[in-house]
């Protein structure tokens, strides 16, 4: 029982200057429906930020939190499929643990995952994978993904 184990897997995208382009959201929406298997939220701020012109409410992003065998089915597709098809793909670095197990990874290009097809894509969108385990530390975390196959560079 003391083994740690994956717990979620949340993905998000931003949608930034394009919050009001009713077009791109709905396209961000259906690609991330395809990515993850499941519809996102929308994400709207929850205060008002002068510098990134952002006020309470408005809507800043997408997100979706993966758990069970969806989480499963993704973590084997973005570890076997989807981070290798990546522009210089030489792993993930360990750097990218937060201390406590858990592991974020930025991608570039939503165009990497196979049900994305590249020539339909009007704009490149880029997402945010959060992998949380049940591990209590880093050295825990970086065992249980390196048995499951992750990516790490050496």
């Amino acid at each position: 029982m003391a083994a740690p184990t994956l717990e979620k897997i949340s993905v998000a995208m931003g949608v930034g200057s394009k919050r009001e382009d009713k077009e791109y959201i709905k396209a961000a929406q259906d690609d991330m429906a395809l990515i993850s298997g499941q519809k996102p939220s929308l994400r709207s701020a929850k205060k008002s930020i002068a510098g990134f012109n952002v006020r309470r409410g408005q809507l800043v992003g997408l997100q979706v939190t993966l758990r069970s065998q969806r989480m499963w089915d993704f973590f084997d597709k973005l570890v076997n499929v989807s981070l290798p098809r990546m522009k210089d793909f030489r792993g993930i670095s360990r750097q990218a643990m937060d201390g406590g197990g858990n592991i974020s990874v930025g991608v570039t290009e939503h165009t990497i995952f196979a049900e994305i097809d590249p020539n339909k894509v009007d704009k490149i969108k880029p997402l945010g994978v959060v992998i949380t385990t049940t591990a209590k530390d880093d050295n825990q975390g970086y065992a249980l993904l390196k048995a499951l196959g992750f990516p790490f560079k050496d």
